[in-house]
């Protein structure tokens, strides 16, 4: 196994919205027999509340804040113990102290979709709040590549195959 999954058995999913890291993420975790958690869902569990109405009544800034204590939440989970799959927020992954985090803590692995593949997914998706402009969501497709790139692992997808994706990620073999 991996040593840095043997010191702390956490493999993060990123990407931008659309890519795919739920879904992806939790056909990686049955296929080999770990926890699935989503990010966004831990975030709304403990906030009562949607991630659009976190945005709407707090802001980007305060959902960032929230979704860090997050990320320290469940690693601290991983750390005990927990072998987890985590699917992180499009936006998680572009502020240097949640990298430094995951990157600390096992390892992360970046789904990279094309644009019309995540154009098409989230289309009129209501309950995506950074994905309801059109132009800023392709800008931010495009600034959030530098972010991602900082992962250790990429797996490039040009389909809407989620399939495809889960069987780049087994080819990397993360857990030998």
């Amino acid at each position: 196994m991996n040593l840095k999954l043997k010191r702390t058995p956490g493999i993060y999913i990123i990407g931008f919205m659309g890519s795919g890291k739920t879904t992806v993420g939790r056909l990686l975790a049955e296929e080999i027999g770990w926890r699935f958690a989503d990010l966004d869902d831990d975030i709304e569990h403990s906030q009562r509340k949607s991630i659009t109405e976190i945005f709407t009544t707090s802001g980007e800034e305060e959902f960032r804040r929230i979704e860090h204590e997050a990320i320290q939440n469940r690693i601290r989970c991983i750390r005990r113990g927990s072998p987890t799959v985590l699917a992180l927020g499009g936006g998680a992954f572009t502020r240097a102290d949640n990298i430094e985090l995951l990157r600390e803590n096992g390892i992360t692995v970046w789904i990279d979709v094309d644009f019309e593949v995540a154009r098409k997914r989230v289309h009129a998706c209501e309950r995506r709040p950074l994905a309801r402009d059109p132009e800023r969501f392709e800008r931010l497709y495009y600034e959030r590549r530098a972010f991602y790139s900082q992962a250790e692992y990429h797996v490039p997808v040009h389909t809407n195959d989620s399939k495809v994706a889960l069987a780049g990620i087994l080819k990397l073999n993360l857990l030998d």
